[in-house]
């Protein structure tokens, strides 16, 4: 969504296209369900609220390691972006006076979630896509980039593979921007979609841009058991119940003021907790309840809950209550970059959640990530249009992605022609497993570490990685098999800073350092890649108005 949003800012001011290796209406972003966030004050219990508000809320959900000058760009903006949406033909769901609607989500001081039903996010993108066909923007569909052209820390293009025809062209570019989304297909129980691999990440950093505070992994309080399919926040802004196997609503137990609406890292936690110490369901998940709600509160403000329930498990929220446990779901970690998306490599910007502005800090608010995309899409478009307009010819630009091209070749048609005793899937699956045991809601050293040892053998292991067909047209076991040296490379970077980070922060939960340390500890982790593996360094946070305090719920 915030590659679609870029291209449609830019296109005011110069020629632009999208590559993107699914159809851009295939984006992950059309899975975000609940809402999306601005002080619009249209609820009656937020007519007080103001993006001076909705800063201090986000700034406090991060625990407090969000960057604030972003932070107030990000909330000022906020109001602009929806009614620019709903001119453009978002169908929001409505107040009974014709507003557009808003409903309260964890973690927030007012109700101010704007939502269409509970497919929000599929409304966006469809619109944005929209505005994208409006405008005739060139879309390059089925291209799966497989490096960035980078010379003398310029950008001058990206190297892409055909996922039909296999054929690999270089693309050259005065400037290009990744908006290739979050990292969550690292873990094995992740509302994301497949395609969610961290492979923007992870192609930024092998070309020198260093990634920002990606130990921050946001576990989903409730995804349905089995598939893990995202059930939004929504459905506990609208008032349903977290109840465990003993039939009690125990989030009193951990946050009475807020219940089921704390920020999502504490929710994550208190059910993973009531699952640990036998208090779940089969010592695997515990109920989300909407019974109470009534029938036609859900047919009309989560009817794609109900849909997937029906045909995924087999029940009717309706009827019964919804299994649900955390499951991986965002990266708040990603491309370091400025407020203005600019990264340290000229001409290689970066927006959305392969992005790490940082507006999200230790833990995203849900209603946040929506926002983002429509955000600093616009603004990345923006400034990538003027970096364009004052950029001089340069000639090497042809030569640079050339040579990365012939690169490029070489190292996919090895990967196509050898003969190894490993198997990509195997190496997948192995990775997941890792990630979900060693760096999963609670961590710890000793885990971490053993984790840690289990990435760097399954990259040495894909060394010796051979592909079950080696045909150039539809090969998805080539496409993933890139997309595999990818995650490994993201997973080593999480651990690793995780890891070194000796305190417990938003959604990094050390059992070892239970206690948040901004003496030490408040500051971003800065990953460079190196090829014995990441070389961390820190940042300090920028700090404008909101100075660090208890972060209570």
């Amino acid at each position: 969504m915030a590659g679609l949003r870029a291209a449609i800012e830019t296109s005011k001011y110069a020629e632009v296209a999208l590559i993107s290796k699914v159809h851009p209406l295939r984006s992950h972003s059309g899975a975000a369900q609940g809402g999306i966030n601005a002080p619009l004050g249209n609820h009656p219990d937020g007519k007080d609220d103001t993006w001076e508000k909705h800063a201090f809320d986000t700034v406090k959900g991060s625990d407090f390691l969000a960057d604030q000058d972003a932070v107030e760009i990000f909330t000022k903006e906020a109001s602009l972006r929806i009614y620019e949406m709903e001119h453009w033909g978002v169908p929001f769901s409505r107040t009974e006076d014709g507003k557009i609607a808003q409903r309260p989500f964890g973690g927030a001081a007012f109700p101010r979630t704007c939502y269409a039903a509970d497919k929000t996010g599929h409304t966006i993108l469809h619109t944005l896509y929209e505005q994208v066909v409006k405008r005739r923007i060139k879309v390059y569909e089925e291209w799966q980039v497989t490096s960035l052209a980078v010379e003398g820390g310029i950008c001058y293009g990206v190297v892409a593979m055909s996922r039909i025809t296999g054929e690999l062209s270089a693309f050259c570019s005065d400037v290009v921007l990744f908006a290739t989304g979050g990292a969550g297909r690292t873990y094995s129980k992740s509302t994301n979609a497949i395609i969610n691999t961290g492979s923007g990440m992870a192609i930024a950093y092998r070309a020198g841009v260093p990634l920002k505070d990606m130990e921050f992994i946001q576990f989903h309080p409730t995804s349905l058991v089995g598939t893990n399919l995202l059930m939004t926040e929504g459905c506990r802004g609208e008032g349903g119940y977290l109840v465990n196997a003993k039939g009690e609503r125990f989030m009193k137990n951990y946050s009475p003021k807020y219940m089921e609406l704390a920020p999502r890292d504490i929710v994550s936690r208190s059910i993973q907790t009531e699952i640990n110490e036998g208090r779940g369901f089969e010592n695997e998940y515990v109920h989300l309840d909407l019974r109470h709600l009534g029938r036609k509160k859900i047919m009309e403000r989560l009817p794609g809950i109900r849909d997937i329930c029906i045909h995924f498990i087999g029940i009717d929220p309706i009827e019964s209550p919804i299994p649900i446990q955390p499951g991986q779901h965002y990266t708040m970690g990603g491309i370091s970059c400025n407020e203005r998306c600019e990264t340290e490599v000229k001409g290689f910007y970066a927006a959305g959640e392969a992005a790490c502005v940082s507006v999200h800090g230790a833990n995203r608010l849900g209603g946040n990530s929506l926002l983002e995309t429509v955000v600093f899409g616009k603004i990345a478009g923006a400034h990538a249009a003027k970096h364009a307009e004052g950029k001089e010819k340069d000639s090497r630009g042809k030569k640079v992605a050339e040579d990365v091209l012939r690169k490029e070749e070489e190292r996919i048609n090895n990967l196509i022609t050898k003969s190894g005793k490993e198997r990509p899937g195997d190496i997948r699956q192995e990775l997941k497993k890792t990630m979900d045991e060693k760096a999963g809601i609670f961590r710890e050293k000793k885990p971490m570490e053993e984790g840690l040892s289990k990435i760097k053998e399954l990259k040495e292991r894909y060394k010796d990685a051979t592909l079950s067909y080696r045909g150039k047209k539809c090969n998805l076991d080539l496409a993933r098999a890139l997309e595999l040296e990818c995650k490994l490379d993201i997973a080593e970077v999480v651990t690793t800073g995780a890891i070194n980070r000796q305190e417990s922060r938003g959604s990094h939960c050390r059992l070892d350092f239970k206690d948040r340390d901004d003496t030490h500890w408040l500051k971003h982790t800065i990953a460079r890649h190196s090829p014995q593996g990441p070389i961390i360094s820190y940042e300090p946070v920028r700090i404008t108005t909101f100075k660090p305090e208890a972060r209570k719920y």
